[in-house]
């Protein structure tokens, strides 16, 4: 199994649990909020970095990735400390590509 394959069923595991948490009213929809941030700029980033072969636009794309992580470990571990613990590996690997994609905007001088 691929890490790319594992920190995806993290992430659908855990994004799932805290929807339905949300639909079952256990969660305000503020605690929802930067899960759902998190996907929309997480899918965005492949189309702006290989698509529209923009480094600065996927620079500033995995920075939201990155703070919408941050914000929504730190939003759920109150709640459910389970959720937070597991995105622990998506979090360390954003970690590494926000510093890869702010190093290549760096060397391009873009």
């Amino acid at each position: 199994m691929t890490t790319g394959l594992v920190l995806y069923i993290l992430i659908v595991v855990s994004f799932g649990y805290v929807a339905y948490l949300f639909w079952k009213k256990k969660i305000s929809f503020l605690t929802l909020l930067p899960f759902l941030l998190n996907l929309i700029f997480n899918l965005l980033f492949s189309p702006i970095q290989f698509g529209l072969q923009n480094n600065f636009l996927a620079a500033v794309d995995i920075i939201l990735v990155l703070g919408t992580l941050i914000w929504f470990v730190v939003k759920i571990y109150h709640r459910v400390r389970w959720v937070a613990w597991i995105n622990f590996p998506y979090l360390l690997w954003v970690l590494f590509a926000t510093i890869l994609q702010l190093t290549i905007v760096v060397m391009n001088g873009k």
